[in-house]
Parts: C-alpha cells; structure tokens; sequence
C-alpha cells in the first residue's frame, strides 16, 4: 500500500479527538507525575521518575504515530466503492472451503482492523489475499496455520 491510510469519516474523526486527548489530558498528566517524582529528590536513585520519563517518551511516540496517521489518512465514501471486486471498506461474504464456513470480513485500514467485530486490515494476509477478487473466485491465502481456500459468496458495503 502506498502509505496512504484509507478511513471512513467516522474514524479519522476519533483520531482526531485521541489526538487532542493525548496532546492535553495526557500531556498534563504525565507532566504531573514528573514533577511529582522530582520533588522526591535525587533523580539518580528515583524510580518513580525514571518510569514518569519513560511514559512521557512512550507518550509522545504515541502522540507522534497518530499525528502521522492522520497525515496519510484518505477519507473513502461508501459510494465511491466498486463493488465488482474486493477492495477497502467493502464487506466480503466467503465460504471457507476447507470447513464450508460461511465468515463476513469488512476489509479495513490498519488502524480500524479488529477481529472480533469482522473487520479485517487490508495488510493481513487474508486481506493481501482478498484484494481484487470478485464474486465466484477462489482466494488461495497461505497463512501461519496453512493455506486457506476461501469462495467469495458476495461483495457489498
């Protein structure tokens, strides 16, 4: 993927506001705890500090990833998808030919994937393996466990 991160408005708006907390509930808090553990005395032998610092430096990683999230962040509409083949934010109905499962995926950004709630990321294997196929055709996906087959039933939004 060419480092464009593809969201639906919705998403890219929590980003948003995850950004701003982290920037200012976040900062102030981890600020706090610094200053607190500084006013403990030496900062050579202070635990308490050694560990606010390192937040604060997993903090702002934090903070920094986001900021580029939102950067290369796209805002796909449901009405610009195709639904003649596979791509982001379509939902995919597939049978899995090795247990004759039915599943649904919704293929995702990185960011948006979660499993549970059928949302699969576009650089998942089985994303990867999803990308393009239209309805009929099989997906031959090698995963940690194997190779998966699975028959695309429908493709939709």
């Amino acid at each position: 993927m060419s480092g464009l991160n593809y969201v639906s408005k919705e998403t890219l708006e929590q980003m948003r506001e995850e950004l701003t907390q982290l920037k200012t509930v976040g900062r102030a808090e981890i600020a706090r705890q610094i200053a607190e553990a500084r006013e403990k005395g030496d900062l050579k032998e202070n635990a308490e500090y050694d560990a606010a610092k390192e937040a604060q430096g997993l903090h702002e990683a934090k903070v920094a990833q986001l900021e580029a999230a939102i950067v290369s962040a796209r805002i796909i509409d449901a009405k610009d998808i195709d639904t003649s083949k596979v791509s982001i934010l379509s939902k995919v109905k597939l049978t899995n030919l090795t247990n004759k499962k039915e599943v649904e995926y919704q293929i995702v950004s990185e960011t948006e994937a979660d499993l549970k709630a059928g949302k699969i990321s576009v650089t998942s294997p089985i994303g990867k393996g999803l990308l393009g196929k239209v309805v009929g055709d099989v997906a031959e996906i090698t995963v940690p466990s194997g190779l998966l087959k699975f028959k695309i039933e429908n493709i939709s939004i």
